[in-house]
């Protein structure tokens, strides 16, 4: 069975001993858009299929799908999702979030094809991972090239490590800045970037320029970060949505900040 934190130590020693290697996340918004289901987040209300609900969505994270509209991203979530590749690490949702649950990571796997070695945590990066992500992993980002995929919103002007090549996405990126991901690729063969680290913090557009990126490139480090540096980049939608995050920064007491994720 996988381990949350062991899963972690595999990413944490590639990044260490300079292994490329890609990791991209299936998280809950993905999961419905493979399920075929509407997706919403807007100012102050939220919709995933036939559910509706209210809650505080700053513009970064707004995004919006809907099936009779967006077939091409969802078909392209899907060629990302099955894809198979060695050292291409693809993160779904496991029943820990009570949100998801056991019907929903069941139906990951079985759409996936089965389980597989690729398959690993979607928040493995997160909750009671994250004080690692911040203390661990981040220092190992300061003696490497960076790239990175980031809203236009961003101030990257607090991070800890050095940016070479930012691409700026706005807001529903997946369908509005789909290009990035040709973008990335074609920056990559132009400039003849490698053992670079290419950071994204996009949405499902994170998975469109992993897979096209790594899929034909192994030598640079994909890594999908979602949410993970929002506090050092002066944005302020992860206040109201990300408890692993407000517990570390803020010592809010989420209990997100010590679940652990579970494979089962």
């Amino acid at each position: 069975m996988k381990d949350f934190s062991r899963a972690f130590d595999c990413l944490l020693n590639k990044l260490a001993n300079k292994e490329n290697f890609a990791f991209t996340r299936f998280s809950d918004g993905e999961l419905f858009i493979l399920q075929n289901k509407t997706v919403v987040l807007a100012d102050n209300h939220y919709i995933t299929g036939e559910i509706k609900g209210q809650n505080r969505y700053t513009k970064e994270e707004h995004k919006e799908f809907y099936p009779a509209q967006h077939q091409l991203y969802r078909e392209k979530l899907i060629e990302a999702f099955r894809h198979n590749q060695d050292n291409y690490f693809k993160g779904i949702c496991t029943p820990t979030d009570g949100h998801v649950g056991q019907e929903n990571f069941a139906w990951m796997l079985d759409f996936h094809g089965g389980d597989h070695d690729s398959l690993t945590f979607a928040n493995l990066l997160i909750n009671a991972n994250y004080s690692r992500f911040v203390e661990e992993m981040i220092p190992l980002f300061m003696d490497r090239e960076i790239l990175y995929v980031v809203n236009e919103l961003a101030d990257t002007s607090r991070l800890p490590f050095q940016i070479s090549k930012k691409f700026k996405i706005g807001s529903n990126c997946m369908v509005n800045d789909y290009d990035t991901a040709a973008k990335v690729k074609d920056y990559i063969r132009e400039s003849g970037t490698r053992d670079a680290i290419i950071l994204c913090s996009a949405a499902s557009l994170s998975n469109f320029v992993i897979y096209d990126g790594f899929r034909d490139n192994q030598n640079n480090t994909f890594l999908d970060i979602g949410s993970c540096l929002n506090p050092l980049l002066r944005l302020e939608g992860w206040k109201y949505t990300r408890g692993y995050l407000t517990g570390y920064w803020l010592n809010s007491g989420s209990p997100f900040q010590r679940q652990v994720d579970l494979w089962n």
